[in-house]
């Protein structure tokens, strides 16, 4: 589909000419007037490249532009106008965001010029738009992929972890953000860090060396250091940094940081990561947070009482579209299903957790246990797991990030 341009002027003679001389060229709209305007760009967009005049009666040129580039961030917009004074380039620019200011008589062939560049550039934001989200949304799947196959207990887990946050998200009436789902499941990511053997220490509740116990501290700073090369997860990265600090400026990492200086986010998953690993140690739910309530100092006490009233006070409500599990066996199992329970091989050794969403390399790992060694069967996995509402889609949907302005 050919890229398209719209004209907006309060006079339908100038429209009319803009249509005829341009439309060989371009695919070409016409607006009489800002309303109109805003109104098609919701309607009938994306477009391109907008052009518009500067005087108009009800909404200017640099207002609509300003409306236009909250609305369609990625279209490219053209300034046109009779009377410019210095003023009026300088509140285009910023207000509006222009890309390009004409003065009226425009002259066709600088009209076309401008529209074609402007259409180059249009091009080039998307191009480098797609290009970051796709390296973006691929660099989060394999680290994802990446923990749970180093460590399928923490892979797990950050699955509970991450619906647990958007159950205290809505108690707090505070936004899930996406910034805050990534930070939950890449969570332990610096776990990637650590030797296998101390991994299974922890796991099996065996005493660990201060050496070890100082790489355990350092998980937290490792996956902030790691998700930090990665373009657009500087939040995610500060927010996992600070996962593990305490509200009264204690534990790690070791700074000057404490209180509401620490995010929102990181508040949320520091209560949250130590009651899963209470209810991890078979400690009931109601219990684990009467224990989390006892640590004086720890965390932000909004966060624990709406804690209390998700889990303690409030029966657990079934997930929504949950059906009836299924038992299938490895070679029945299929990408994107999720595991109701936990697969062990036949030595009893846990390959994944239950909660985990099986992925294709997750997949493959599954298919060449069982053709080495074994795996228990049958597996459980969730029969069907339906959107019931657009408020529900982002539980089932992917993880996607805004668009780049």
């Amino acid at each position: 589909m050919s890229p398209k341009v719209l004209c907006i002027d309060d006079n339908p003679n100038v429209l009319a000419g803009l249509k005829r001389n341009l439309r060989k060229r371009f695919d070409i709209d016409t607006a009489e007037g800002g309303e109109l305007a805003l109104e098609m760009l919701d309607r009938d967009g994306p477009y391109a490249v907008v052009v518009a005049d500067m005087q108009m009666p009800g909404m200017n040129g640099i207002e609509l532009l300003a409306k236009m580039r909250q609305m369609a961030p990625d279209t490219v917009r053209i300034m046109l106008t009779g009377n410019a004074d210095q003023r009026t380039p300088v509140d285009a620019v910023n207000l509006g965001h222009v890309f390009r200011f004409l003065n009226k008589p425009c002259p066709i062939e600088t009209m076309i010029e401008a529209l074609e560049d402007g259409i180059k550039q249009y091009h080039l934001i998307i191009g480098e738009r797609d290009l970051l989200e796709n390296t973006l949304n691929g660099s989060v799947k394999v680290l994802m992929d990446v923990l749970s196959l180093v460590d399928p207990s923490s892979f797990g887990r950050s699955h509970r972890l991450r619906d647990y946050a958007r159950r205290i998200t809505a108690e707090l009436d505070l936004q899930f953000t996406w910034e805050l789902e990534l930070a939950t499941l890449l969570s332990q990511i610096g776990i990637v860090s650590l030797p296998p053997t101390l991994i299974m220490k922890v796991h099996s509740g065996l005493a660990v060396t201060g050496a070890e116990e100082d790489m355990l501290l350092r998980v937290s700073e490792v996956g902030s250091d790691l998700l930090a090369n990665i373009p657009r997860l500087e939040s995610v990265a500060r927010i996992i940094r600070y996962q593990d600090k305490h509200l009264d400026g204690t534990g790690f990492p070791r700074c000057s940081i404490k209180g509401k200086d620490i995010p929102i986010e990181s508040r949320i998953i520091k209560p949250l990561k130590d009651l899963l690993q209470l209810e991890a140690a078979s400690v009931p739910t109601s219990k684990a947070v009467e224990q989390l309530r006892s640590r004086t100092g720890w965390y932000d006490l909004q966060v624990l009482d709406a804690a209390f009233r998700c889990f303690v006070a409030a029966p657990t409500a079934p997930a929504p579209g949950h059906r009836d599990a299924i038992a299938v066996t490895v070679a029945e199992l299929r990408s994107d299903q999720v595991l109701l329970s936990e697969v062990r091989t036949k030595h009893n050794v846990l390959l994944v957790a239950a909660g985990t969403k099986v992925s294709s390399i997750l997949l493959a790992r599954l298919n060449n246990f069982a053709t080495v060694g074994g795996i228990n069967e049958p597996i459980y996995v969730e029969a069907e797991r339906q959107c019931q509402s657009a408020d529900s889609v982002a539980v089932c949907s992917a993880v996607t990030v805004p668009k780049s302005r």
